[in-house]
């Protein structure tokens, strides 16, 4: 038996299954990103932080309700895993909306280096690198 034909299951006026009344209908993660399931850009990290440009989008009403929410959201600088965190919805939806906002350059990834700042080598120094794993261990 398919769940969503459970009987007293909440329905909504087009038949659909409702999670609850409250909650209105469910809307499967392949829905909301187009049966897209990675970016069309570079992946981006789940730290990667996001604002908006400011730029104001060239056809409105072809942005979801989940991307004008992620544009709302990135007036201030936002985590990625912040904003899945804030829509409630997976990490790789929010990289598929991100990316779609990213291509039509109404939001950025915020770069905390400088073009003109050397670039920063990772430590490689075993001795350091034990010491930092002896001291996260003590914490």
């Amino acid at each position: 038996m398919d769940p969503s034909d459970v009987p007293g299951a909440p329905r909504g006026p087009g038949r659909e299954r409702w999670l609850d009344a409250a909650a209105g209908p469910v809307v499967r993660p392949y829905a909301v990103t187009r049966g897209r399931t990675r970016p069309s850009g570079e992946p981006l990290d789940i730290v990667a932080i996001l604002v908006a440009t400011g730029r104001p989008p060239s056809e409105p009403g072809r942005l979801s309700r989940q991307q004008r929410r992620l544009l709302a959201l990135c007036r201030r600088p936002h985590a990625l895993a912040d904003l899945a965190s804030d829509l409630n919805l997976p990490l790789g939806v929010i990289r598929v909306l991100v990316g779609d906002l990213l291509d039509s350059g109404l939001v950025d990834v915020q770069r905390w280096s400088t073009p003109s700042a050397p670039a920063v080598q990772p430590h490689t120094d075993p001795n350091l690198l034990r010491r930092v794993l002896d001291e996260l261990r003590a914490l």
